[in-house]
C-alpha cells in the first residue's frame, strides 16, 4: 500500500503566486524522486475549531491561508529514499537561494502516514 506525506503550512495571502510557483519546482522534484502524486490545497473553507484547528496549528495569521498538502509514495522504502535525496542538499532546485519558501517553514507541521483506509478514486 501506498505511503503519505502531509504537511499543512501558514502562506501569506499575498503569496499565493509566488506560493505556487515555488509548489511547481519542488513538487516535481518529489515526482522525480519517486512520489507518484503530489497535491497542494489553497484553503478556501477552514472553519476555526472551539478548541483547535488548523490555523492554530501552524499559528496562522489574519493575512495568511491555510495550506494542506500530501505526498503520496508507492511505498515507504521510496519515500524514505527519495527524501533522503530531497534533504541531501545537492539537488539546486531545493536550494532556498533559488527556490525560496513563500512562508515561514518552521510552522509547518507534516508527518508521514500509513493508510489504512483507501475508498473512491483518485480525481
Amino acid at each position: 500500500m501506498s505511503y503519505i506525506d502531509g504537511f499543512v503550512i501558514a502562506v501569506p495571502t499575498a503569496n499565493k503566486q509566488k506560493f505556487i510557483e515555488h509548489a511547481n519546482t519542488g513538487d516535481s522534484v518529489f515526482i522525480e524522486y519517486g512520489a507518484t502524486r503530489v497535491v497542494e490545497c489553497w484553503g478556501d473553507d477552514v472553519p476555526d475549531g472551539k478548541q483547535t484547528d488548523f490555523r492554530r496549528a501552524v499559528q496562522g495569521k489574519e493575512d495568511e491561508t491555510i495550506v494542506f498538502s500530501w505526498i503520496e509514495w508507492p511505498d515507504k522504502a521510496t519515500r524514505d529514499a527519495g527524501m533522503k535525496k530531497m534533504m541531501d542538499g545537492s539537488d539546486p532546485r531545493m536550494d532556498p537561494k533559488i527556490n525560496p519558501m513563500p512562508f515561514d517553514g518552521a510552522r509547518m507541521i507534516y508527518g508521514g502516514f500509513q493508510p489504512v483506509v483507501d475508498l473512491g478514486k483518485t480525481l
